[in-house]
């Protein structure tokens, strides 16, 4: 083709022709330019098919761990309320010595000895870039504060973990509750609440203490009451944050579902 239109040119030339050289020389280069043109927009078009491609499979991604998140923070959120009704109905025992139960205690005591903690999936799309695949801006708004409101959550947790592992099991064990307390739990499968795979029983059976535990002096310790209220506070607190969250996930799979539709 080059050497056809190279011909063209030549002939014109030698004929001596310098208008009809120019008009058909700024023809090729008109052609040649949009050729140019047309190569550039298919090949945009291409990298604009890919790209939304690529954003599809981002979609998708982030719909799978975000349904994922959802359910482990529900579990969490249903696991904090348990501890919160518990904690209140060690209170109500506390403040009403003829209603107490040993075993009713016992069930309490290990709801209010748990440690959930919220483990979402962290997708590394705005470090790596990829974040920019998306063209909702509400959506990119929403993914990049996503891990600074997970913080606002996982740091309530921590401090009643602290404050479980440092001052609230060590006062338990003081008072011989914590074998009976921890075959409740098994009994109870709650670990069953924080395995992978959700629903998978655990079974562990070492019986209860066979030594006389007075559950009345452990109720009447103040320092006790004041372990129970501040579960009752750190789990309600907590729940709060996760449930702003929860409502943060719940936007977020809805733009998700409707870029992907």
């Amino acid at each position: 083709m080059i050497k056809f239109f190279r011909k063209i040119r030549q002939n014109l030339w030698s004929e001596g022709n310098t208008t009809k050289y120019l008009k058909y020389a700024i023809g090729e280069i008109v052609l040649v330019v949009i050729g140019i043109l047309i190569a550039l927009s298919i090949n945009n078009s291409n990298e604009n098919r890919k790209e939304r491609a690529q954003e599809q499979e981002l979609l998708s991604q982030l719909k799978s761990e975000f349904e994922s998140n959802l359910e482990q923070l529900d579990q969490k959120i249903d696991i904090r309320n348990q501890m919160i009704t518990a904690s209140l109905k060690l209170l109500h025992n506390i403040d009403n010595p003829e209603t107490r139960e040993a075993d009713s205690i016992i069930k309490y005591l290990a709801i209010t000895g748990v440690f959930p903690t919220f483990d979402p999936i962290v997708n590394d799309i705005n470090s790596s870039g990829r974040i920019q695949l998306l063209q909702n801006s509400s959506l990119k708004e929403k993914l990049a504060r996503w891990t600074s409101e997970v913080i606002q959550v996982t740091e309530e947790e921590q401090t009643w973990g602290i404050n479980r592992n440092n001052n609230y099991l060590p006062l338990l064990t003081k008072y011989g509750v914590l074998r009976n307390l921890l075959n409740q739990y098994w009994k109870d499968n709650m670990a069953g609440s924080f395995h992978l795979d959700i629903g998978t029983k655990t079974e562990l059976d070492f019986g209860n203490s066979k030594r006389e535990i007075l559950n009345s002096k452990l109720l009447d310790d103040t320092e006790f009451e004041s372990h129970i209220a501040q579960c009752a506070s750190y789990a309600k607190l907590t729940n709060s944050q996760a449930v702003s969250l929860r409502k943060r996930i719940a936007e977020i799979l809805y733009l998700i579902e409707q870029d992907l539709n």
